[in-house]
Parts: C-alpha cells; sequence; structure tokens
C-alpha cells in the first residue's frame, strides 16, 4: 500500500464546510461569510437563539424574572459575541441577517478558495470589533428582550 501511495499520492482530504447556524452542509463555494459583528447585530438571530428549544426553558424564565433564566441568556450571548473567526452560513438563515448578501457572498467565495482561511475585514470579537455602546445594544436585546414575541 505504501509503494502505491508513493506512486499515486495521498488524496488530499476535501475541505468540507456546514453553516454555523443552523448545521446544514454547504457545497463548496456556497453560501456566505459573516462577522461575529454581523451576526450579533441581529435581532432576528437572537430571537431564534433565545428560542431554540436548548435555550427556551432559560427564556421562559428570564421573562418569569428569575435571576437563573437571565444569566444563562448572558452566558449564551458571550459565547456567541466572543466567536473570533468568520461565520460562513446558508441561504436559509441569510435573509436573519441585515448585510451587503453581494459582499457576503464573495467573502464566501473567497473564504471557500483558501480552505477556510481567509478572513474579511472586521473580522474579531464582537467586543472588539464593534464601539463600546453599539455592543452594549445588542447584548442588552439579546439578554433582555430576545424572544419576547414568541414568549408572551
Amino acid at each position: 500500500m505504501a509503494l502505491l501511495d508513493s506512486l499515486f499520492g495521498k488524496k488530499k482530504k476535501e475541505f468540507r464546510a456546514s453553516c454555523r447556524i443552523t448545521k446544514e452542509p454547504l457545497e463548496k463555494g456556497y453560501g456566505y461569510l459573516l462577522t461575529t459583528s454581523q451576526i450579533v447585530s441581529s435581532k432576528k438571530y437572537w430571537d431564534l437563539v433565545m428560542t431554540e428549544p436548548e435555550t427556551l426553558s432559560y427564556t421562559v424564565s428570564h421573562f418569569k424574572n428569575q435571576t437563573s433564566g437571565t444569566q444563562m441568556r448572558s452566558m449564551i450571548f458571550e459565547k456567541y459575541a466572543s466567536i473570533d473567526k468568520p461565520w460562513i452560513i446558508s441561504d436559509s438563515v441569510i435573509n436573519y441577517f441585515e448585510v451587503d448578501k453581494s459582499t457576503a457572498k464573495e467573502n464566501a467565495k473567497k473564504w471557500w478558495e483558501l480552505e477556510g482561511n481567509y478572513l474579511p475585514s472586521n473580522t474579531g470579537s464582537a467586543g472588539s470589533t464593534l464601539d463600546p455602546q453599539t455592543f452594549q445594544t445588542w447584548k442588552n436585546y439579546a439578554i433582555l428582550e430576545a424572544g419576547r414575541g414568541r414568549i408572551n
């Protein structure tokens, strides 16, 4: 087998990716590439995250004024806001974000070409790429308000 490998070369493993939000697999060259700042700056995204089956109980607790629910929502926000790599996302969730889709699609193509090693400008955690006031506004929405319309 080693002789055959040396004659023909080992086949390089194909680069694959799946949507950071839905986990659905993406075909090479498809999707959109967003920064963490773009992700956390979306009410629709936070409404989705805070009402998923895994997080719904925290949201219900939060709106019943239970501090444990609010603390968990804060931890969820920090988990996502601290991601410093860009997010490859699918067509099914791009409309959750108010972004220039053509730029996001071009960035995704570059990301695919470089097998996930392309970093668009403003890449980094939301706390380091958003101004403090904007960051706090989104943090407050995510922790204090997201999902209210789906609970009440």
